[in-house]
C-alpha cells in the first residue's frame, strides 16, 4: 500500500471506496457475480483450503489492525490473497460478541436481542476448523452446543437460516447499503464471502446466498464499512478503520 493510500485510511475516506491494484499477489478464487440485477465479488474458499483462512484483530503490539495494508504488513513472509472485514466493533474496536483465532479470544458470546443489526435475532456465529470445515451456526444453538473452532466470529443478522431468508426482512425495503458476509454450503465444504457493488437491501443479499450460492445458512458482517482486498480482481478497498478481519493466505 502507498503512503498516500495508507493516508486517506487513516484520514477515514469514504466506506465503499476501492483502489485498483497494479499487479496481483497470491491466487484466490474470487469473482464478479451477477444476481437479480445486482452485482456482486464473491470469493470462494474450499475445505482444503481451510487451514489457511485466518482472522485477524490485533498486530503484535496489541494495536487493532484497522486495514489491510496494516494486516499485510503483519503477515510477514505470508501473502494475503483476500481478505475482508468479519463482524462488528465497538468504538475501540473490540468485537461485539465472539472473536475466536486459534488460542486468541476476545469478547463473549451474545445470545440476547438488541439495537441495531447485530442484535436483530436470529444471529449468528461464523466457524472455521470445526467438525466441519464450515459453518454459520445461530448464536443459542452455539451456546448450547459449544462447538469447538478454530476461527469464529460471531455477528448478525443471519442472512440465510435452514435455507429460508431471515423472517424480519422486507422485500420492498429501501434500506441500502454496500453489504457483505459469508455463506456455507449445505456440507460444509464450501463458504463464500460476498460484497456488494453497490448499496443493497438485505432482502437482495439475503437471495444472493440463499438462490445464487445455494447456501444453506449464511451470516451477515456489516454494511456501509464493507470492504475487501482481492488482487485477482484488483480490488484494494479503503475507508473507516475497521475491527475483525478475515482473509486467505499463502506462504512466499
Amino acid at each position: 500500500m502507498t503512503i498516500w493510500t495508507r493516508l486517506l485510511c487513516r484520514l477515514g475516506v469514504a466506506a465503499g471506496a476501492f483502489v485498483t491494484l497494479a499487479l496481483p499477489a497470491a491466487a484466490a478464487d474470487c469473482a464478479r457475480m451477477d444476481h437479480d440485477g445486482q452485482g456482486y465479488t464473491v470469493c470462494t474458499v474450499s475445505a482444503k483450503e481451510e487451514p489457511r483462512l485466518g482472522l485477524w484483530l490485533y498486530d503484535d503490539d496489541g494495536s487493532a489492525l484497522n486495514n489491510f495494508g496494516n494486516l499485510r504488513g503483519q503477515l510477514g513472509k505470508q501473502t494475503l490473497a483476500f481478505a475482508m472485514n468479519a463482524g462488528m466493533f465497538h468504538l475501540d474496536y473490540g468485537p461485539v460478541g465472539l472473536f475466536k483465532s486459534g488460542d486468541e479470544t476476545h469478547g463473549q458470546l451474545v445470545t440476547a436481542g438488541g439495537g441495531g443489526n447485530f442484535g436483530l435475532l436470529p444471529n449468528g456465529v461464523f466457524c472455521a476448523g470445526g467438525t466441519q470445515p464450515y459453518a454459520v451456526i445461530e448464536s443459542r444453538a452455539f451456546a448450547d452446543a459449544q462447538p469447538q473452532c478454530r476461527l469464529a466470529t460471531q455477528s448478525g443478522p443471519m442472512l440465510v437460516i435452514d435455507g429460508e431468508l431471515h423472517p424480519r426482512f422486507l422485500v420492498d425495503s429501501d434500506s441500502r447499503y454496500v453489504r457483505n458476509g459469508v455463506g456455507v454450503s449445505a456440507d460444509g465444504q464450501t463458504a463464500w464471502f460476498a460484497i456488494s457493488d453497490r448499496p443493497v437491501t438485505f432482502h437482495e443479499f439475503g437471495r444472493l446466498f440463499r438462490d445464487g450460492l445455494a447456501a444453506r445458512n449464511a451470516l451477515y458482517f456489516d454494511g456501509s464499512i464493507s470492504r475487501l482486498y482481492a488482487p485477482q480482481v484488483r480490488r484494494n478497498d479503503f475507508g473507516w478503520p475497521m475491527g475483525p478481519i478475515i482473509g486467505l493466505v499463502d506462504e512466499s
